[in-house]
């Protein structure tokens, strides 16, 4: 079973995206050639930092999420068509959604003037006060759609955002399509230069 490969520099915390950019000149280590490419695209899909990466002709778009968010404001994915977004599916049950959750509002500030905006989906929390005092004691300032049965991550193709696999992170383009898909815990080190990839392509 072959490795993923890991991303060849490290970039500092509190570099933006622009500098970030710089450091990882190349456009970040790649992977394992092609490996499970749609339609015997060579090198349409490839893991990169230990995420799966979608190349820009072969990218599905995001479905439509659209919601009050936890605290019962209107937030929508279409409204952040545009930006590349950051989805993030958590669960305040979750201990690994506790390690990641400091990382990912740090890098929501910090990557916001680059057009990088952050959207949580809250799954399979049935008591949503449980998910605001996540919120809270995460300092969380991006908002979630509250999805207590779930139905929302079957929406995304299965191969990019495994339902059962919480936390999950993906990142979706300006267009609004796929770009990236992580399973499990992110960190800082690991979805910044994939912020940059992402985010340095032409919309």
């Amino acid at each position: 079973m072959r490795r993923p490969a890991r991303v060849s520099a490290v970039v500092p915390a509190g570099a933006g995206l622009a500098v970030a950019a710089a450091l990882v000149l190349a456009g970040i280590a790649t992977d394992d050639g092609g490996a499970g490419a749609p339609d015997g695209q060579a090198g349409a899909v490839r893991t990169v930092a230990g995420a799966t990466v979608v190349d820009p002709g072969a990218r599905p778009d995001a479905p439509a999420l659209t919601g009050d968010d936890l605290d019962g404001k209107p937030v929508s994915l279409a409204g952040l068509r545009g930006n590349v977004v950051v989805l993030n599916v958590w669960g305040s049950w979750c201990g690994p959604c506790r390690a990641e959750a400091d990382d990912l509002e740090q890098l929501s500030r910090q990557t916001r003037a680059d057009g990088v905006r952050f959207l949580g989906i809250n799954t399979r929390d049935r008591d949503r006060a449980a998910a605001r005092t996540f919120v809270r004691a995460h300092g969380l300032s991006y908002p979630s759609l509250p999805d207590p049965t779930g139905e929302l991550l079957l929406r995304f193709p299965p191969e990019l955002l495994n339902p059962q696999a919480v936390p999950a992170t993906l990142v979706i383009d300006r267009r609004g399509r796929i770009a990236v898909g992580i399973g499990g815990a992110v960190t800082d080190e690991q979805l910044r230069p994939l912020l940059v990839r992402v985010a340095g392509e032409e919309s």
